[in-house]
């Protein structure tokens, strides 16, 4: 087993590399080696601003013999492809949301790794951050009673409004469920365990969006998937949740409550890393504030527990079966929607363990 710090390749230079970057160059047990795109002049780019000595192709970086894990960071359709090609050089891998663009896909990248021995982790990582950490641990303290029910909601108009090059949050793999959906289903999953079967209602606004900022402000696109999504998921022996996924809503919401025997909680944005955390007793008249303790840094920690269980020989919590499970969800809550029907879920991935009290992502520890 190797020693020290981790060897990592970020492969996508996009808007998000900058968030993983800034986070992934701060912490002592992991060394970036080298950003890779397949516009190597922006990879060059982007790796000067971060201090990255290296930066190419994808075949550039998997040519480092000490990168042991591909942070993976390209566009949704090439998810899975970065993925095997990384597998087969013998680099571990950790990727953006969603794993692959399909179940079957992702399938492939799961047996690939398994067959190799090596590790496949994904985003989100916010689960691990200091909201929703503390908000694990006051259901499981019994705060609130057993889990009974769940309400969630992402809501807004979309993102063509701010960002410069929205086509693909309307391309299949996108779309308010494929999107935003990951944040809030592995929050769930990460509280509540697997999902056994789905049911959803799923709608399409317009089937044109225009784009308004940047060089393309006022250019048309298509809109190929629904932008509106309301499911409902089954967790056994637990809790049910009523999920809506939207680009459609002039109503702005964000949000999660868990409803108890003894009470409710209301938790922060599942795609944050901090509070508030609301509790609210059977007998209270209002909402009360619940301290928060964890880690707040930000993406970048579910690359940063990979690679300190990688050294440990333990498991990580940001894995393969994680995320495969929660794209097995977004797939069969579009099939239903498809087709008026209930789905049943194959994958049952155990709920990650809690990060341990006083994990510090600034403290050497490799």
């Amino acid at each position: 087993m190797s020693n020290g710090p981790v060897g990592v390749a970020l492969v996508g230079a996009g808007v998000i590399s900058g968030q993983y970057l800034r986070n992934l160059t701060s912490f002592p047990d992991v060394r970036v080696l080298a950003v890779a795109d397949i516009d190597t002049g922006r990879a060059a780019e982007v790796a000067r601003e971060h201090g990255v000595e290296v930066s190419g192709t994808l075949a550039d970086a998997l040519a480092i013999p000490e990168v042991e894990i591909v942070v993976n960071l390209t566009v949704p359709s090439a998810h899975a492809a970065v993925a095997l090609e990384s597998l087969r050089a013998g680099k571990h891998v950790y990727g953006e949301k969603p794993m692959a663009m399909t179940t079957d896909e992702a399938a492939k990248v799961m047996a690939e790794a398994a067959d190799r021995g090596l590790r496949v982790g994904g985003a989100p990582d916010t689960f691990l951050g200091a909201g929703l950490q503390s908000a694990l641990h006051a259901i499981s303290s019994g705060l609130i009673g057993k889990p009974v029910a769940v309400t969630a909601a992402t809501q807004s108009l979309g993102p063509e409004s701010w960002h410069p090059s929205p086509e693909f949050f309307y391309q299949p793999g996108g779309g308010p469920l494929f999107d935003l959906g990951p944040y809030y289903l592995t929050a769930l999953v990460s509280l509540l365990g697997p999902v056994v079967r789905v049911a959803a209602g799923t709608r399409r606004a317009r089937d044109q969006r225009e784009v308004g900022s940047g060089p393309k402000a006022g250019k048309l696109f298509p809109v190929d998937v629904p932008t509106h999504v309301n499911a409902l998921l089954d967790f056994p022996g637990t809790a049910t949740a009523s999920a809506t996924f939207s680009f459609d809503s002039a109503i702005n919401r964000r949000m999660i409550e868990v409803i108890g025997s003894e009470g409710a909680l209301s938790l922060p944005d599942p795609n944050t890393f901090e509070g508030p955390l609301l509790v609210r007793g059977l007998r209270d008249a209002d909402w009360r504030e619940l301290p928060i303790t964890g880690t707040t840094a930000g993406r970048g920690i579910g690359v940063l527990d990979m690679a300190r269980s990688l050294r440990a020989g333990t498991p990580h919590r940001a894995s393969g079966e994680l995320t495969y499970h929660v794209l097995e969800l977004m797939a069969a809550i579009t099939e239903s929607g498809e087709r008026a029907e209930f789905r049943d879920i194959g994958s049952a991935p155990d709920a990650p363990e809690p990060l341990p009290d006083g994990w510090d992502p600034q403290a050497a520890t490799l």
